[in-house]
């Protein structure tokens, strides 16, 4: 049995034999440790967002929540408005 009858691992090991080299593997892993740090950042991003979106939605809660206040109280101030006439 040779070792040329296995098949590339999935992670891009590369044998001396195709030309690769050690210096294949050294940038295969530089490259993924790149990509695995642009994701970290990129759901940190998300998380800041997300928490954003929440702390705007909590704000829009409350303006509703006033806004019908204003509206009942509108509307009770017309209902007597129209009594007195």
């Amino acid at each position: 049995m040779q070792f040329d009858d296995f098949e590339r691992p999935a992670w891009g090991v590369v044998s001396p034999r195709e030309g690769g080299g050690d210096l294949g593997l050294v940038r295969d892993t530089i490259k993924k440790e790149q990509v695995i740090k642009e994701i970290l950042a990129c759901q940190e991003d998300l998380k800041a967002m997300l928490d954003k979106v929440q702390t705007v939605q909590k704000e829009v809660d409350k303006l509703v929540s006033g806004n019908e206040t204003l509206q009942m109280y509108i509307d009770n101030l017309t209902v007597q408005m129209a009594k007195r006439r």
